[in-house]
């Protein structure tokens, strides 16, 4: 938390026990001075996938090749997994050095920010609705049945056979994803829902811009965009199919540090 808070990073205590619970065996960390100086984790997602996340340095300790390390030990512990691909959301700073790892963009991610105004309920219900890791695995494309369950306590509504969202709380702000939706209205009923638990507060929306609906609604309902990281992507298994995904359903990801 303390090397975070010096990040300006949105994650909770809750967030970080949570990508330690699901990546138990792929959470690394360079221990300096006795002190933990940088950080990394790698939520595998099967052996489809595995997404790398929180990659952070201490200010004290930057410039010594923290981050590299810590990078390069993700790949080689994902490839020993036989893990077929390995995606991140990389911010100005990183790019650089993942594209030196052998990272190709995928395209952006941004990150959308509102001050919520009072918002009735919507028809969307509190709750998880059949099918509902089956329409997040087609949309993403593979299964994460394992960190949806992690998320869903912290906040969830559905509407059955159309789409789901999640929220949690956030150290800076109140923060909205996952969410996968069949149709444009579902999701707009969905974020209603989202809105109707927060008055008042300043909440997050990180969005693919590749769906210009999630861009539309975000824009109707008085978010601004006001940060953009590249999604990127690199290949453990040489002759892994690539992972298809249809980012038209997808109207908010997990998180940055999640996909």
């Amino acid at each position: 938390m303390r090397i975070k808070k010096a990040a300006g990073w949105n994650q909770t205590e809750t967030d970080w026990r949570n990508l330690l619970q699901l990546a138990p065996d792929t959470s690394f960390g360079v221990e300096c001075d006795g002190t933990l100086a940088a950080t990394a984790t790698a939520i595998c997602y099967g052996r489809r996938l595995a997404w790398i996340g929180m990659v952070l340095t201490d200010p004290e300790y930057r410039r010594r090749g923290f981050a590299r390390r810590l990078v390069e030990h993700s790949i080689e512990a994902l490839t020993a997994r036989g893990i077929q691909w390995i995606k991140l959301d990389a911010t100005d700073m990183g790019a650089p050095l993942y594209r030196q790892l052998g990272f190709a963009d995928e395209g952006n991610v941004e990150r959308w920010r509102s001050v919520v105004k009072i918002h009735p309920a919507g028809t969307a219900d509190n709750g998880r609705p059949a099918g509902f890791n089956v329409l997040d695995r087609a949309a993403f494309g593979t299964d994460r049945t394992a960190l949806l369950a992690a998320l869903a306590p912290l906040g969830v509504a559905a509407i059955e056979g159309q789409g789901y969202a999640m929220a949690r709380s956030g150290s800076l702000a109140a923060y909205f994803g996952p969410s996968v939706a069949r149709r444009p209205e579902a999701a707009g009923e969905l974020l209603v829902w989202f809105l109707s638990r927060h008055p008042g507060e300043t909440v997050f929306w990180d969005l693919l811009p590749s769906n210009p609906e999630a861009v539309r609604l975000a824009r109707a309902f008085g978010f601004e965009s006001v940060r953009r990281l590249v999604r990127m992507v690199r290949r453990g298994i040489p002759g892994a199919p690539p992972v298809v995904h249809d980012d038209s359903k997808v109207f908010a990801i997990a998180g940055f540090e999640y996909g």
